[in-house]
């Protein structure tokens, strides 16, 4: 299995840096990961409209072609870890080997990419950091997969 999470902007402080690090080393056991920044921009100088489809652009570019492409967004679908982990589990079975993430800036996700998604994700109707989505992304992800595997780490 391979996973790619596109994601808006960088990690700046190590803190991200070093929780991400930590579910992608975890991850690797089960999937080939792969990280994908592309470059938020301000829309004080471009407008938000004109950001959102620059963005937009990158993040299509960046999205493998035969990827599963799951958007997260503020009104996507919740699932529980024990839900996300099944539906990861028959996305595999149906032959999906490659899933990508797309986790967009502060002001959203460009329409374009919205259109790109088979699929829509949401956290809860909370609003999350951009870092902090990663970060929890990743860290689901492993719990998904050590449900599925029945590993200790879920309880």
């Amino acid at each position: 299995m391979k996973t790619t999470i596109i994601a808006t902007g960088k990690l700046k402080e190590r803190y991200w840096r070093e929780a991400c690090a930590e579910y992608a080393k975890r991850l690797s056991a089960t999937t080939t990961l792969a990280v994908v920044e592309v470059g938020d921009r301000n829309p004080a100088r471009a407008g938000v409209e004109r950001a959102l489809q620059a963005e937009g652009a990158d993040i299509l570019k960046a999205v493998p072609a035969q990827a599963w492409c799951v958007a997260l967004t503020i009104t996507g679908r919740q699932r529980s870890s024990e839900e996300l982990s099944a539906h990861l589990g028959e996305l595999k079975l149906a032959g999906r080997s490659h899933l990508c993430f797309v986790i967009g800036s502060s002001h959203g996700l460009a329409p374009e990419v919205l259109a790109r998604a088979d699929e829509q994700l949401s956290f809860g109707p909370l609003t999350l950091p951009h870092n902090l989505a990663r970060v929890v992304l990743l860290e689901q992800l492993y719990r998904a997969a050590c449900i599925s595997q029945g590993g200790p780490y879920h309880k």
